[in-house]
């Protein structure tokens, strides 16, 4: 259940960011007490949602763990092409 509302986070994020967000897909993975959520987005919005260097990836996942870290959570943001 809180699952969801990280999810609900990451996807309010990204929608943001991409130019189509219908294409936006999570999936929450877990594995012993961490949460990985796998992330994918439209092939022509991937640039958008990694930034210059990694910047914005960096600050989505930074995001997305303390949001986690508040419900003591371990979660983690892996962006799949």
């Amino acid at each position: 259940m809180e699952n969801q509302n990280v999810k609900d986070l990451l996807a309010y994020i990204v929608r943001n960011l991409v130019n189509n967000p219908d294409a936006i897909a999570i999936e929450a993975v877990e594995a012993g007490d961490t949460v990985t959520l796998q992330l994918r987005v439209a092939p022509e919005d991937m640039g958008k949602v990694i930034g210059r260097q990694g910047r914005i990836a960096k600050e989505i996942r930074t995001l997305v763990k303390a949001y986690g870290l508040r419900d003591g959570q371990k979660i983690m943001v892996d962006i799949l092409d």
